[in-house]
């Protein structure tokens, strides 16, 4: 099982709360929250590897309206 954060940056004056709602319901999103700070919104996702996490959840939190920039930070177990 492969889990990233994903940090999301929403349009200028977009309401996170309901950009963060809408992420929380797409499959393989564990957690969905605001937050303050260079990124408005931190998702935790979960797929069977990156090219599902990629093709399954990331793509559908960028399809998302309102947001505008991702940065996914796959968890890595050293």
């Amino acid at each position: 099982m492969t889990r990233a954060y994903i940090l999301i940056q929403t349009e200028v004056g977009t309401a996170t709360a309901g950009v963060a709602k809408q992420i929380g319901e797409i499959k393989g999103v564990a957690h969905s929250e605001n937050v303050t700070g260079p990124y408005d919104v931190i998702v935790e996702a979960e797929a069977p590897d990156l090219d599902h996490l990629n093709r399954d959840v990331l793509q559908h939190v960028q399809s998302v309206p309102g947001v505008t920039r991702t940065l996914t930070c796959p968890v890595v177990r050293l």
